[in-house]
């Protein structure tokens, strides 16, 4: 009961405003209507090729029909993010060609985790409890702001293509 009074009572993850890479606000309301991967990503990471590369592959295969990828740096796990929010961006820009957004960088975890981050783990807890656990972990969310399911870093982005499609109405 403790932990969920942290929560913001928000409905949706459209209810929620972030920062871009510059720090400009971004509401998440612009997103309303299209299924959207929300990753918390990393650029020195063991995972970090993988997940980039899959995560550039669905995107250019699905983004013209209302899907959408928003990445947040975090620098959360061994320091694996220690650049800025658009030294981040730069690096999933260039080295990967992410054409997705790449927001400020964020906390995921603990009592100043982003809220939106604390909206999308009260939605779908882990399998050891809400706290996200590494880098990459992903919460698919539906056309109405609402997660439909949270896979763990191992679970690679190409793996979840069919829970896309089925959420898209691309069966």
């Amino acid at each position: 009961m403790g932990a969920s009074s942290s929560v913001p009572h928000k409905s949706s993850i459209h209810d929620y405003n972030v920062k871009d890479s510059k720090g400009n606000d971004v509401n998440l309301n612009t997103y309303k209507g299209k299924v959207l991967l929300v990753v918390n990503v990393a650029s020195k990471c063991g995972f970090t090729s993988s997940n980039y590369t899959q995560l550039t592959e669905l995107y250019s295969k699905y983004k013209d029909k209302g899907f959408e990828i928003l990445a947040f740096p975090c620098n959360q796990f061994l320091n694996q993010e220690p650049g800025s929010s658009q030294e981040a961006e730069q690096f999933a820009c260039t080295r990967f060609k992410a054409e997705y957004p790449i927001f400020q960088k964020v906390r995921v975890n603990g009592s100043d985790a982003a809220p939106v981050y604390k909206f999308l783990k009260s939605s779908k807890g882990g399998l050891f409890g809400s706290s996200i656990k590494w880098n990459f972990t992903k919460f698919l969310v539906d056309k109405d702001g609402h997660v439909i399911r949270r896979y763990g870093t191992s679970t690679s982005p190409l793996s979840i293509e069919g829970d896309i499609k089925k959420a898209l109405g691309d069966n």
